[in-house]
């Protein structure tokens, strides 16, 4: 509940602070003093948009502060899932900069007004005048419905599986489209993978052909050179080898003359048998090089394919021409079997739209199962309220399964015996409607389990016993919520356990609203002004005692 509210700054208000007690607690004053101004700083703590010009002071900060009891509500998993620090006592402050700039807090901690707007709507609700579009929404008549049929678990459990069946439909939704881009780009995809496949390449096999290119190309001239480099070695007169072997007697000799020599003649050794390898390889080089011209053609056809298909896909080396090999066969395959997953999707999707519809189906009946009790309970209220010829009926459309379920509500409303009842909203009169919906909090306030409820003027439209009955029903809901009322009714103010007075100072340059808690001696003067005005007679002070002692 709000133990205390503070605004700073705002509207016609330079500072204004109200402590509300938990139960029935009373506002009056005159038309303009300012009631409402209380109002929209109060929406500014539930989440409602900032404006720069709302401000008393343009180059002053505007500062809205709210102090509430919390600690009997559950809310700690709503802190704890936004991490926040959870206090018994939640300050919620929201700031207005002379820019135009708004911050909102929850506990000092900086937070979005989304957030806000959820602990807003669990801390309290407002009744207000423009509440009458609100009321015609069918959004917000089925969760009266939903409140009044206690099917929270019901609608938890549908919401899983509604987000169940949207996340398989979509899934679906995007097989449908792969699988129809897939075929369009099938057949496409199989040809350059045949072609592909058809080349039997193996990575490493371009570098291996060009070399065989360059030695196939130079072959004659190649197998020359070498042959020309044997006989300069192996000539039986001239050659290298003759000569060397000659050479090698004299180094035998003399390395009997000391270890210089000797070394000498072990490095003359190494040599020749290094030569000698090199002659027998050179040998085996000139005899396996051949002229061949169809190996030849053969090897520059293979490279010339290699080379067209990478210029075709923008590649440079049969490694990638692989690899976008790899990646067509993936496409290929996953084409071919794209049917059968999309299939099995289907039937996952058919199994989530069977357990949608199921839990729509038990969702709807526990909703139905309340119709003729909610109408019976609010026509009952109704009647108390002066209104004994008053209908209430609720319509039920089923519709295809959306987020709340399948059912379309519209809640239709006749104040008039004889008259059909119509949608809310285009039948009920100021009156009317402030006792409807004076109804519908009533028996909602339990189920809903709102800890604060502000009623603005619910009271227009009615007077004498009616409003007398309204109030009553007030003070039995004051007994479980705290009730803040602003009402015009002598009758109803004179019920609140605390009564707080909206005025306008005018004494400075500028008109301020100001608002005080009244003592008897002034409550039973408000209450007097209430019933005959400004100068009350002796009459009406004797009403106004009667109505607070009563």
């Amino acid at each position: 509940m709000l133990t205390n509210l503070s605004i700073t700054n705002y509207a016609l208000i330079e500072k204004l602070e109200m402590e509300p007690c938990a139960g029935l607690n009373m506002i009056t004053g005159e038309t303009g003093a300012g009631k409402s101004i209380m109002l929209g700083a109060v929406g500014l703590l539930l989440g409602n948009r900032a404006d720069s010009k709302a401000l008393f002071d343009e180059q002053k900060k505007c500062i809205i502060e709210g102090v509430f009891n919390i600690q009997n509500y559950g809310l700690e998993r709503f802190f704890e899932k936004e991490e926040l620090d959870y206090e018994p006592a939640c300050i919620i402050r929201r700031e207005i900069s002379p820019s135009g700039k708004s911050r909102a807090f929850i506990n000092d901690t900086p937070v979005r007004l989304e957030n806000l707007k959820v602990l807003g709507k669990i801390l309290m609700d407002v009744h207000s005048q423009n509440e009458t579009l609100l009321l015609g929404a069918s959004s917000y008549q089925l969760s009266l419905i939903d409140a009044f049929a206690k099917v929270s678990k019901e609608k938890e459990a549908y919401s899983i599986q509604y987000h169940d069946y949207i996340k398989t439909q979509k899934k679906v939704r995007l097989l449908e489209q792969e699988k129809q881009q897939y075929q369009q780009e099938a057949d496409y995809n199989q040809f350059q993978l045949e072609e592909l496949s058809s080349l039997n390449l193996e990575e490493g096999e371009q570098a291996s052909l060009e070399a065989k290119e360059e030695l196939l190309n130079h072959a004659e001239e190649i197998k020359s050179r070498a042959s020309q480099a044997l006989d300069h070695l192996e000539n039986e007169e001239l050659g290298a080898m003759q000569q060397l072997a000659a050479a090698k007697q004299h180094f035998q000799y003399l390395q009997k003359f000391g270890k210089n020599f000797e070394d000498l003649n072990q490095r003359f050794e190494s040599l020749l048998i290094e030569l000698n390898d090199i002659l027998e390889s050179l040998s085996l080089e000139e005899q396996e090089i051949e002229v061949d011209f169809e190996k030849s053609e053969w090897v520059r056809e293979r490279l010339s394919k290699i080379y067209q298909l990478q210029k075709k896909h923008g590649v440079q080396s049969d490694k990638e021409l692989l690899e976008l090999a790899s990646a067509l066969a993936d496409k290929v395959f996953k084409g071919d079997h794209l049917e059968e997953e999309l299939a099995n999707q289907q039937i996952l999707l058919n199994e989530t739209k069977e357990k949608l519809s199921a839990m729509g189906q038990k969702l709807s009946k526990k909703r139905q199962a309340i119709f003729n009790g909610f109408s019976r309970e609010i026509q009952s209220l109704l009647a108390q309220l002066g209104m004994e010829n008053a209908r209430v009926e609720i319509l039920r459309k089923e519709v295809t399964a959306n987020e709340s379920g399948i059912d379309d509500i519209d809640i239709l409303f006749s104040a008039n015996k004889g008259i059909q009842p119509q949608p809310i909203g285009q039948v009920a009169s100021g009156g009317e409607f402030s006792r409807l919906m004076f109804a519908i909090k009533y028996v909602m306030a339990d189920k809903m389990a709102l800890p604060t409820l502000i009623f603005d003027e619910i009271d227009t439209g009615i007077s004498g016993e009616i409003a007398l009955q309204m109030v009553r029903m007030m003070q039995e809901i004051a007994t479980k919520h705290q009730v803040i009322c602003i009402s015009h009714l002598p009758q109803v103010a004179a019920k609140g356990e605390k009564h707080y007075f909206v005025f306008k100072d005018n004494s400075s340059k500028k008109t301020i609203s100001k608002i005080k808690l009244l003592n008897p001696e002034e409550r039973l003067l408000e209450i007097a002004k209430m019933i005959s005005g400004s100068n009350p007679s002796t009459t009406a002070f004797e009403n106004a005692k009667e109505l607070l002692t009563k």
